[in-house]
């Protein structure tokens, strides 16, 4: 079972009331915005703005995908929370979890990969040193999971 501690970067969004479709709960494509928010503070934590100010090096997104476990409606807020489960030499797979506040429970989970990306030469490329470093900083149980994807 998924639980909140086990992302290193959580984010809290109250709910809009324009989030929510026909259906009266949150419309699945806004979702992905609340995946976004959860990267994007997480490529903050790890300081991809220096390396791609000094080498035109960084991530894009290579694919996404959720999972819808209960509707979400106005009025919550909720926790989203944003971990690494793979840590490849250019690229991050991720994993998400959305928890209501008013329904307590996990109402959607998620997944994307990043593809690190040479801006200046137009393809991938791997994962600058410097970055990986502070990549396995914030989630250091990566650096075992690496050995053993590794070594199979």
């Amino acid at each position: 079972m998924l639980d909140l501690y086990d992302y290193p970067i959580v984010v809290e969004i109250p709910v809009a009331w324009g989030e929510m479709d026909y259906f009266h709960h949150v419309n699945n494509t806004v979702y992905f915005r609340y995946f976004e928010s959860a990267r994007v503070k997480y490529v903050e934590a790890i300081k991809i703005e220096e390396y791609m100010a000094k080498t035109g090096m960084g991530p894009i997104l290579g694919s996404t995908s959720a999972k819808f476990l209960a509707p979400l409606k106005y009025p919550d807020t909720i926790s989203v929370g944003i971990k690494s489960v793979k840590l490849d030499s250019g690229r991050i797979v991720q994993e998400y979890g959305v928890w209501s506040h008013e329904t307590s429970r996990l109402v959607a989970k998620g997944e994307s990969t990043m593809v690190f990306f040479d801006y200046k030469k137009g393809r991938p490329c791997d994962i600058p040193e410097g970055l990986r470093e502070n990549i396995l900083k914030l989630e250091p149980y990566l650096a075992e999971t690496n050995k053993s994807t590794e070594t199979a």
